[in-house]
């Protein structure tokens, strides 16, 4: 009799753990809202169209999405895909107006995020964990709290200005990088093709 109830615990053990990792696949069109659950400590990569792009951490286990368009029809055909898979998640964002588009982002704030956005200006918030940023044009600002959280630093501008005010370092004109390694647990890489970066703390 004990033996079969250490089987059954074992069995609704193992059953939590794999709904626990079950793969979601969310899509969303058209909506000004965008709102999903996701595990605080998890690893986020979000691929962003263009736009004015605002990346916040929360105290949430949630991802948040919310547009701000200058009208309903710029969010006829905005797209949001949203895939997870145990603590890793990817988040899509596609579509509406070229021009004149904010789109906020809220994820947890302990999460290590890795961002793509075409073009636009970026901006990333408040978060704990590392930072994998690449802006192709525009200006990107990213908040990196204490310089000692991290080990492993890069970052480089192709054209523009990089200016490292935590890290005490200022460049500007083409192909400017800058690299360092200390002993934190996180790691930070930014890159902007044609643009300016700027790390604050």
């Amino acid at each position: 009799m004990r033996w079969s109830t250490a089987v059954l615990s074992v069995c609704i053990l193992l059953g939590c753990v794999a709904w626990a990792q079950q793969a979601v696949d969310l899509t969303q069109q058209g909506k000004q809202d965008f709102v999903a659950d996701f595990p605080s400590g998890g690893r986020l990569d979000l691929q962003i169209r263009s736009g004015e792009v605002t990346v916040r951490g929360s105290e949430e286990s949630k991802v948040k999405v919310h547009f701000d368009p200058k009208n309903d029809k710029d969010l006829e055909d905005v797209k949001v895909n949203f895939k997870t898979a145990g603590n890793s998640g990817t988040l899509k964002v596609t579509g509406g107006p070229r021009n004149d588009f904010r789109i906020r982002v809220e994820i947890p704030k302990n999460s290590n995020l890795r961002l793509r956005v075409k073009a636009g200006d970026v901006n990333v918030e408040d978060l704990i964990g590392d930072k994998d940023v690449e802006l192709w044009a525009g200006d990107l600002t990213v908040e990196v709290g204490n310089t000692s959280d991290y080990g492993k630093v890069d970052a480089s501008v192709r054209a523009g200005d990089l200016d490292m005010g935590p890290f005490n370092v200022q460049k500007s004109g083409l192909f400017r990088s800058y690299e360092t390694s200390g002993s934190g647990p996180h790691r930070l890489h930014v890159h902007v093709t044609a643009g300016d970066v700027e790390l604050r703390n």
